[in-house]
């Protein structure tokens, strides 16, 4: 297995790449900001809450702490080395090429289908507002507007992500609000359910350790999105401290959106509500609260936090594709770059992904759910590839560059660990469940697939 030192990238380096740097401190700080408040917590915690009960809230606190832990790791290597690959950079430099190639490869096939469901998810909400209208004309809007964005110029997606954002954190900070003031009995028109929901129906475990698992999973899947700002910091004027600034923020961010949140709804909510997975958990809380038009509202929010998930993953792939083929990783023509924008990998992203939504109308039985079990697991995989990467590199970086370390990870190598064998856990309780298995075993396969073909490129670029 080859190795670079860490003056030495293992090819063409990004600090070297005719990408732009447009986008501004206030554009990162508002992509970390609201990169943790995704479609994965607006839409997906229903299912949570519906398997785990009240107990979602240990679920979440629980995942939150792995999450905190890779996103301090992936801030130490990326602080250090800002790179538009970001993890996939990372793994290169420390593991070897196959390993870059294996994690850029599979995140890239996972944000080109979130592209296309993200897409499907917003549709479905617009059509509930326009009945009758068609689906897909709806995706196929939604991708042109920003598709277009991101070829133009990287600012554009940043002031896109900048508003979507703004929308975002106003509106769940005006949630947290109102639903404190409801439990503590100051909200008018409102009584204080007290602890009643979290020690009713069936109590704080009401599916015991089994809905908890379920429920653990359920919230690591949701935490999606907070990798964008080390792949866009990398064009940006000051990447080092605008990575820098997001990682120390990272932890009351995640503790107040999600591990907040969910504390408030299944306080005010009784867990086992019909309305949490048919409406979402945000709106069937701002209903019980009686508030008109509230839930119509976070609604639109939901239709932001998607939109603003399809214009991350654009951004997001492109990137990593194009840092790849940098590396000499993937076909030349996607690395092509006209003014500072790699416009190839953009538009092929985004006709990857309105595939993967033609392909849940033509094939909904049979390649599509193929395609979405494959993509199950793939950010456990990254999370594994960023741990590793930075055992091995944080040593090295003491050795030859300790000037570099301005972001360090807490309790090295302890915590590495314990975040790794926290990893290894999840794919223990995943091989445990039925509905999880499959996904487990689909990515595996492609891990290994990939693997296999790093490793023959790795083989044959050595041997020229």
């Amino acid at each position: 297995m080859s190795r670079t030192t860490l003056d030495t990238p293992p090819t063409a380096p990004d600090a070297h790449a005719p990408l732009s740097h447009g986008l501004k401190q206030r554009h990162l700080s508002m992509i970390a900001l609201g990169g943790v408040i995704g479609a994965g917590l607006f839409v997906g915690s229903g299912a949570g809450i519906a398997a785990a009960g009240p107990s979602i809230v240990i679920a979440y606190a629980v995942s939150g702490l792995l999450v905190m832990l890779v996103m301090r790791m992936l801030g130490e290597m990326s602080a250090a080395y800002p790179s538009s690959g970001s993890f996939s950079a990372h793994a290169e430099r420390a593991i070897g090429p196959w390993a870059g190639f294996t994690a850029g490869w599979s995140f890239w096939v996972l944000l080109c289908t979130a592209v296309g469901l993200e897409g499907i998810g917003a549709a479905k909400i617009v059509t509930g507002w326009l009945p009758g209208t068609p689906e897909w004309a709806w995706v196929a809007l939604f991708m042109v507007v920003f598709c277009v964005a991101n070829l133009a110029a990287v600012k554009n997606f940043g002031e896109f992500e900048f508003w979507f954002a703004a929308l975002k954190v106003g509106a769940i900070s005006l949630f947290l609000v109102l639903g404190v003031l409801a439990l503590a009995g100051v909200l008018p028109g409102t009584d204080s359910p007290g602890t009643s929901n979290l020690t009713g129906q069936g109590g704080f475990l009401p599916h015991g350790s089994e809905g908890l698992v379920v429920g653990l999973l359920a919230s690591v899947f949701a935490y999606g999105g907070l990798e964008t700002v080390t792949i866009a910091a990398a064009e940006s004027r000051d990447p080092v401290q605008g990575v820098a600034r997001a990682v120390r923020t990272a932890m009351w961010r995640i503790a107040l959106f999600y591990i907040g949140s969910m504390a408030v709804i299944v306080t005010l909510v009784p867990w086992d509500s019909k309305e949490v997975v048919e409406k979402g958990p945000y709106v069937a809380a701002l209903d019980h609260l009686g508030i008109p038009g509230a839930g119509q509202l976070m609604n639109v929010v939901v239709f932001v936090a998607l939109l603003s998930a399809m214009n991350a993953n654009i951004y997001g792939s492109s990137r990593i594709a194009y840092s790849l083929v940098e590396r000499g990783q993937g076909p030349k023509a996607l690395g092509r770059v006209s003014a500072g924008v790699p416009r190839v990998a953009v538009l092929v992203s985004c006709v990857f992904g309105f595939v993967c939504v033609l392909l849940s109308y033509w094939r909904p039985d049979d390649v599509f759910p193929w395609l979405l079990n494959m993509i199950g697991a793939v950010i456990l995989v990254v999370w594994i590839f960023i741990a590793v990467s930075q055992l091995l590199l944080r040593c090295r970086v003491e050795r030859e560059a300790p000037e570099k370390l301005v972001v360090r990870m807490w309790l090295f190598p302890a915590l590495t660990w314990v975040a790794l064998a926290g990893m290894a856990a999840i794919f223990v309780l995943m091989a445990r469940q039925p509905d999880t298995r499959v996904q487990l075993y689909s990515t595996g396969g492609m891990t290994l697939f990939l693997a296999a073909v790093g490793y023959a490129w790795q083989r044959a670029r050595a041997a020229r």
